[in-house]
């Protein structure tokens, strides 16, 4: 019974004293998180925005400025793709970081 209790008690100090270290990762991961669903919505708007123009320029026959759209919304699609891996590895260090480990 002592010796439970000791192995108990060591634990919970443990705990304890990495807690405040603990919370300001936990903290900055959230912070993390929101910064990049901020990015993924701003990418997704880029992205609509070029889709309106591909279209837009389609329609009234400028081949060049298709070119360039196209260009543009293959650009913003990779930064979207480069948020989206940004914002499940800042969420896995969120749950890594309220495991405690």
């Amino acid at each position: 019974m002592k010796l439970t209790a000791i192995v108990i008690s060591s634990g919970l100090l443990a705990a304890l004293a990495a807690g405040p270290a603990m919370a300001g990762d936990v903290a900055r991961d959230r912070r993390d998180i929101r910064e990049d669903r901020r990015e993924i919505r701003g990418d997704n708007r880029e992205i609509r925005q070029d889709r309106r123009e591909l279209r837009r320029d389609y329609r009234a026959g400028r081949v060049d400025e298709v070119k360039d759209d196209r260009k543009e919304l293959r650009e913003d699609r990779a930064d979207r793709r480069d948020d989206v891996r940004d914002f499940r590895h800042d969420r896995r260090d969120l749950r890594r970081d309220r495991a405690g480990r």
